[in-house]
């Protein structure tokens, strides 16, 4: 197995890092591979908090005091903060994210995808106000609703390539043109992030976990861009698979589970059941490692 030594490797400050950079810091300091995906129901929150959309902050902020030693990035999903007017505890959140864990990179999961100005304001929510270190986006209105994100230095974005769920072949899995050799769909995006589109070196690539094949092939296209990697654990992703997939030495990937570690238990013992969820995850990735 190949080691991922917890503190190993030099020490740089934030503000010297890309975005890839600051995945290896956070690799090796935690020796990890797990992002811990921050998707508050209030409806499945334990105990006195159950049904408390008010106390959204207070859940997840538990979760990264548990976990913050475990995870490789945090990935809080907008949607499930706007969902309950809950933009202002995303904001503190993200406000204790950099106060308690400065080394773990966020990746705030929006999924954004528009043109011109609108791009704009949407990369200033992500990097401005929220301050997140990188953005997830859907890359299908081409490279002009990509480019506004990366006017900002340091700052990473992740395009929608070949997604875990099943619907992702009504487009993803399709051939550019009917001549035999095109390229599928999510293919032509890998290679973009790869290459053209990749100016400042800021771009990854999301991949599901349910398709390790294809996360192959991606990497087969993209060997060195970061990629992230939802669907293990409550979606039933391989884990082992996955990272047999998709390790690479220069190219980090960070490996998504959400509910599994959130909702580990739904009485008082949350914040323990998670952080063992978190510990055992971070374990299984580690395993499958090449030697």
């Amino acid at each position: 197995m190949a080691a991922i030594v917890p503190g190993a490797g030099p020490v740089l400050t934030i503000a010297a890092m890309t975005f890839t950079e600051m995945l290896l810091a956070a690799q090796r300091r935690n020796g990890s591979l797990l992002c811990v995906g921050l998707d508050p129901e209030p409806a499945r929150f334990p105990g006195a908090l159950r049904g408390d959309a008010g106390r959204i902050y207070d859940f997840c902020a538990r979760i990264v005091d548990a976990t913050a030693d475990l995870a490789i990035a945090f990935k809080p999903q907008i949607a499930y903060f706007a969902a309950h007017r809950a933009e202002a505890q995303l904001e503190r959140l993200m406000e204790h994210l950099r106060r308690t864990a400065p080394q773990v990179p966020v990746i705030l999961d929006a999924k954004r995808g528009d043109i011109g100005s609108t791009a704009e304001q949407y990369a200033r929510e992500a990097f401005e106000r929220y301050g997140a270190d990188a953005v997830t986006l859907s890359p299908f209105m081409g490279w002009d609703s990509v480019q506004p994100y990366l006017k900002y230095e340091g700052k990473g974005a992740f395009l929608l390539c070949r997604t875990s769920n099943p619907g992702g072949d009504d487009l993803q899995n399709q051939r550019l043109s009917s001549v035999p050799g095109e390229p599928l769909l999510y293919e032509h995006v890998a290679r973009l992030a790869q290459g053209p589109w990749n100016l400042n070196g800021q771009l990854g690539l999301v991949v599901g976990a349910t398709y390790p094949q294809e996360i192959e092939r991606v990497r087969q296209v993209a060997p060195t861009v970061p990629l992230l990697i939802p669907g293990v654990g409550a979606q039933g992703g391989d884990a082992s698979a996955t990272v047999r997939a998709g390790w690479r030495q220069d190219g980090p990937i960070v490996v998504n589970s959400s509910r599994a570690i959130l909702y580990a238990s739904p009485g008082d013992d949350f914040v323990a059941a998670a952080r063992r969820v978190a510990s055992a995850t971070r374990e299984t990735l580690a395993a499958a490692l090449p030697e």
